[in-house]
Order: C-alpha cells, then sequence, then structure tokens
C-alpha cells in the first residue's frame, strides 16, 4: 500500500496534465495544491518507520524525486550569487478592498525599494492613501478600475484591457497596459486581476469565468508589439494550473523562489505572480502582511 501511495503521488506530480478536467476543474484543482503532494514523502516515511518496512521508505524517495524536479529549482541555494543590483525590482499586492490600514500597507511596500508597483482592490476610500505615501517614490502612475500602477519610471500608452468574461459588465475594469521607459528601455507593463475562484461541493472548482479571462489576456499578449514585457497580477491561480495555460505559454515564470502569497494568515498557493518575456524574473519573494488578504509578492526581473 506504500509503494502504491508513493507511485500515485510521483506521477500526480509528473503527469498532473493527464488529470482530466471533468466537470468541477479536478485537474486544475489538483494543479493549483501541487507543492502540497511533497507531504506524501514525510507520511510514507512514518509509515517505514513504524512498520519497519523498507519498502515503504525505500517508495518515499518516488514522490521526493518527483517533487525536487518539478520545484527544485526554486528553492534558493546556499551560498546563491548576490542580487545583481542592476535588476529592476517590482512589487505585485492584492491589497484588498476592505483593507482597514492603507497607508501602512503603502508603507510595507515602499520598503522594498521597487522601481514598480502594481496594485489591484484599489478603491476610491484607498486610492488616496497610496496616492500620497506614493508620490514622492513614484510620481508616475495610473489607475484603471481596480488596478493601479505606480513607476519611478516615466508611463506611456497607457490603456484599459478588455478581458471581462462573458455576461459581465463594463464596469468590471481589472485590466490595464502602460509602458514604462526603464534604464533598460521600454518595457510593457501589465496590471491585471483575473476573476476569483469559488471552491464549493456543488460545482467544484469555479474558474470557468477565470480561464476565459485569461485567454482573452492571452490574446492581447500575443499581439503585444514590445519584445520586452512584464505582467504583474492577482492571477488567481498557479503557474502549473492549466487554465492559466494562455498565459505561462507565453511569458516566463519566475527562476528561484517558492512565495505562497494566498491566504495570508496561512498561505498555501502563489497566485500573485510576475512573469515576464524577454527578461528574467531571476527571485520571487513575499514581504510582511498587510491589512489585506494576500501577501505582497516582490521580484527581481533581469533583461
Amino acid at each position: 500500500m506504500a509503494a502504491v501511495a508513493a507511485a500515485l503521488a510521483a506521477w500526480l506530480l509528473v503527469f498532473h496534465a493527464t488529470v482530466p478536467d471533468l466537470p468541477g476543474r479536478p485537474g486544475s484543482l489538483l494543479e493549483t495544491f501541487l507543492p502540497w503532494l511533497a507531504l506524501a514523502v514525510p507520511l510514507l516515511l512514518a509509515v517505514g518507520l513504524l512498520r519497519r518496512s523498507a519498502t515503504a521508505l525505500l517508495a518515499a524517495l518516488l514522490p521526493a524525486v518527483a517533487w525536487l524536479a518539478h520545484f527544485g529549482h526554486l528553492l534558493p541555494l546556499p551560498g546563491s550569487a548576490p542580487q545583481d543590483p542592476a535588476a529592476l525590482t517590482v512589487v505585485q499586492h492584492n491589497a484588498a478592498d476592505d483593507n482597514p490600514d492603507p497607508a501602512g500597507t503603502a508603507r510595507t511596500l515602499l520598503a522594498a525599494d521597487a522601481g514598480i508597483v502594481a496594485l489591484q482592490e484599489v478603491v476610491p476610500a484607498t486610492r488616496p492613501a497610496y496616492d500620497a505615501a506614493f508620490a514622492e517614490r513614484y510620481p508616475h502612475s495610473a489607475v484603471l478600475g481596480t488596478v493601479g500602477l505606480w513607476s519611478a519610471y516615466p508611463l506611456t500608452d497607457v490603456r484599459a484591457l478588455d478581458i471581462r468574461p462573458h455576461g459581465i459588465g463594463r464596469d468590471w475594469q481589472r485590466g490595464m497596459r502602460a509602458t514604462a521607459a526603464t534604464p533598460h528601455g521600454e518595457v510593457a507593463v501589465y496590471v491585471v486581476h483575473l476573476p476569483s475562484l469559488r471552491l464549493t461541493p456543488k460545482s467544484g472548482f469555479g474558474s470557468a469565468r477565470r480561464d476565459e479571462s485569461a485567454a482573452l489576456l492571452g490574446a492581447v499578449l500575443a499581439a503585444e508589439r514590445l519584445d520586452r514585457v512584464v505582467l504583474l497580477g492577482d492571477l488567481n491561480g498557479t503557474v502549473d494550473d492549466r487554465g492559466l495555460a494562455p498565459l505561462t505559454t507565453r511569458l516566463d515564470a519566475p527562476a528561484s523562489g517558492l512565495a505562497f502569497s494566498w491566504p495570508a494568515s496561512l498561505p498555501l498557493a502563489r497566485i500573485d505572480h510576475v512573469l515576464a518575456r524577454r527578461a528574467e524574473v531571476t527571485r520571487v519573494w513575499t514581504l510582511p502582511a498587510t491589512g489585506s488578504d494576500h501577501l505582497p509578492v516582490a521580484a527581481s526581473v533581469t533583461f
């Protein structure tokens, strides 16, 4: 039984894409929490020690090797090279529309000393606090709908993105694009907030609207004229989630860092992302908790 359980865990880690996306999206649900299959390893080791079973102990190697093959590159290594001082630091944060302390949230984000800050769930009640706190460090900014961008570099060609799923009204505005004149050249910066998910016993993993919005955004990215692209957003999914394939097949994920960002009280998954094209997101990490149910995510981007 231990060997069967180990083989199943390893198979799901390596071949998770073969799990069919039946009604209820079980494949996407599995991929959202895929890193947590690592828990099979200590369980199998415990069984092996309790039963004094060499088979169970050896079986634990299967999911361990599979997990390291899939996620091992994200783990920081001792003696890793220091951060490139020329890298562009960016911050992504779903600041929550009911954030009780937007000024404190802004101070936390400012401590990252980033060149670009992207926020979701910016509402009229909280925006003045962000504008006031960011004014000196980020003289260039734009807010469209509930997504905002604050930049140390000039912004041009700022425009809204129509990534609304079918049946959503025009007042739903959760995507924007701007050109940032960085020291590395012009970069197309996207700030997005894909539709939320709902997990219920009746309908399962409700990702249909998010997947539709991701497909619309993928089409926009395919038409982007600039080579260099950085996307910052709450994508309501992980990079392993097949529903985000329209994005992850066009943009590269971080090379290092797990940086689970949600929920802030007990982070289980990174659904806040920094993805790039013609650039490398060399490292991603979380910042201290704010008044949001998400942790802020910072990343180093090299061109």
